[in-house]
């Protein structure tokens, strides 16, 4: 398929840049793949489509405090510095982006905070914006993170043209939140309250975690017009043997089993048997679904609106097919649902 075949006209004002008032109660839009038919209906009415012993697969990653502020030695100009993933623990290296970029050269050190609470040097240029920094920091790694704590910010998505608040750094994380690692929330998840668990689980829902450790390529732009020809950044996730025995059980005994986001889906899709089970792993995977695409492990998934053009449309329309996919964004978009990640949600059943 063609990439140009994904564009869709998306009013500016249907990208959320707050979060719903309360979690569970935004809305939800529900596809059945089969007839193409849509309902609408508000996120916790999700309850409704689950039954004892269906699955649902969570993406249990942490978002870090990705974006710090430092200041360049000599000039004092204010640098963004966008942590992507740590390479080397005792080394204290990470891989960063910064912002503006032509300003910092390997040899330049960087101090952030009031009191220069961390200071960190460039030891390497990656890309036209990414880094390789040093952090020169002696204490403990508790101490470390803790530092990165009081300095970072919740990494909103660059098109939510505000300052990242104290109310983001709870509502851009998931409530089962555990594995730190992501630099980007698994949206489709942040519709979940503690209630709603809760009312699943008494309902016999079982829960299956597994961790993809968010990174920025899921929202790189497709720069080829020919899908095949697109590469993902890699992503490090992890599936332990107890997700992947509750997940077998809902495939051998014929019930839902729903990725609860893209992230999860991409996880799980890296990871399967010889005879379409899921199996446990600890990798890292580069995975593009795009259409045609014989998906092994779900047969439901749930997932946030999309924009134009991006890898996450693409996957969704490789599940749900591309007619009835297309149809669904253009009557949420005429319905004046909410899109990206603070959005709206989408059940595919």
């Amino acid at each position: 398929m063609k990439l140009s075949q994904f564009k869709f006209n998306l009013p500016e004002s249907l990208l959320a840049s707050e979060p719903s008032e309360q979690r569970d109660e935004a809305r939800l839009m529900v596809l059945h793949r089969d007839s193409g038919k849509i309902e609408h209906k508000i996120f916790k009415d999700v309850l409704d489509y689950f039954d004892d012993q269906d699955v649902m697969i969570l993406n249990n990653t942490k978002v870090f405090p990705a974006r710090m502020y430092g200041n360049k030695e000599k000039t004092g100009a204010t640098i963004e510095v966008f942590l992507l993933r740590e390479l080397n623990k005792e080394l204290r290296l990470w891989d960063v982006l910064v912002d503006p970029a032509r300003k910092i050269r390997v040899g330049n050190k960087l101090y952030f905070g009031d009191d220069d609470l961390l200071v960190a040097e460039v030891v390497d240029n990656t890309t036209s914006r990414g880094r390789t920094i040093r952090f020169l920091f002696d204490g403990t790694d508790e101490e470390f993170r803790r530092n990165i704590e009081i300095l970072g910010e919740t990494p909103l998505p660059k098109y939510i043209k505000r300052k990242a608040t104290p109310e983001d750094k709870f509502r851009y994380q998931t409530i089962y939140a555990k594995n730190e690692g992501a630099v980007a929330a698994p949206t489709a998840g942040l519709h979940f309250s503690r209630e709603l668990m809760k009312r699943l689980e008494l309902k016999g829902i079982n829960f299956a975690e597994v961790t993809l450790h968010v990174g920025l390529g899921t929202f790189r732009t497709v720069e080829v017009e020919d899908l095949t020809k697109h590469k993902m950044d890699s992503e490090q996730f992890i599936i332990t043997d107890e997700a992947a025995k509750i997940v077998n059980k809902g495939i051998d005994s014929k019930r839902r089993v729903c990725a609860v986001g893209t992230t999860s889906m991409r996880a799980i899709e890296s990871a399967v048997s010889a005879d379409r089970h899921l199996k446990a792993s600890s990798d890292w995977t580069s995975k593009f679904i795009y259409p045609p695409y014989d998906f092994s492990i779900a047969n439901s998934m749930i997932t946030n609106f999309h924009t134009p053009e991006s890898t996450l449309l693409v996957m969704i329309a490789a599940f749900a097919g591309y007619e009835n996919t297309m149809n669904a964004y253009e009557v949420a978009v005429k319905e004046k649902y909410r899109f990206y990640s603070y959005g709206d949600a989408m059940l595919i059943i």
